[in-house]
């Protein structure tokens, strides 16, 4: 199986239209398109039954201590851990494209509902469910796609990771508000296939 997107190539950066955010000389971020990227795969295997997508960052810092200061940089030697963007199920068996924006066009304060999505898919919550949780302006229950924000005095580039799984049941069995973790515990010894495309994004202007 193989996956491509026509808003990105693999390993290349991700258009801000993409992102949450974006850089800004003034205020070091501003809110931006949360599109979701264009997707498009094949060489499926025939006894797919369904398909699932998950978006997350590989590289998001195990501590906050150095997040957003202004005197220095988050090290690149710090162990990351991953964040979800993105949790897409139940994706009919004969679908072979995601258009972009399909999904995400802006972003939404305190979160998009869910778990039902369009043609006939389900979604579950990103990361920034938690991540807004004591926030009074924005906490809420992020279903879907939201999109790239890492923190803006990161040293390293962080790397955003599309994969999608061929399944052989048609509707994974979660419910309610599922999680990344939660999907790929249920699918484990369900997938025939799975194929990855990943991008780069940063919000330090000295790597951008």
């Amino acid at each position: 199986m193989k996956i491509w997107s026509d808003s990105f190539q693999d390993g290349t950066p991700i258009p801000g239209e993409f992102a949450f955010c974006v850089i800004d000389p003034s205020s070091h971020v501003k809110l931006s398109g949360n599109r979701n990227p264009h997707l498009a795969w094949g060489d499926v295997p025939e006894q797919t039954r369904s398909f699932a997508l998950i978006c997350h960052d590989v590289d998001v810092p195990s501590k906050a201590d150095d997040l957003f200061k202004d005197d220095r940089e988050i090290p690149a030697t710090l162990p990351r851990v991953d964040f979800y963007h993105w949790v897409l199920i139940d994706i009919p068996a004969s679908q072979r494209a995601i258009e972009a924006a399909s999904f995400s066009k802006e972003v939404t304060p305190r979160g998009k509902n869910g778990p039902a999505a369009p043609n006939g898919t389900r979604q579950g919550i990103n990361d920034y469910t938690g991540w807004f949780a004591n926030d009074h302006d924005m906490n809420g229950d992020y279903f879907g796609y939201d999109g790239p924000c890492p923190p803006w005095n990161d040293s390293i580039l962080h790397r955003y990771v599309f994969t999608l799984y061929a399944l052989d049941f048609d509707r994974v069995p979660v419910e309610g508000k599922f999680s990344g973790p939660d999907v790929l515990k249920a699918i484990e010894g369900h997938v025939l296939a799975q194929a990855r495309i990943s991008g780069t994004f940063t919000l330090n202007p000295r790597l951008a």
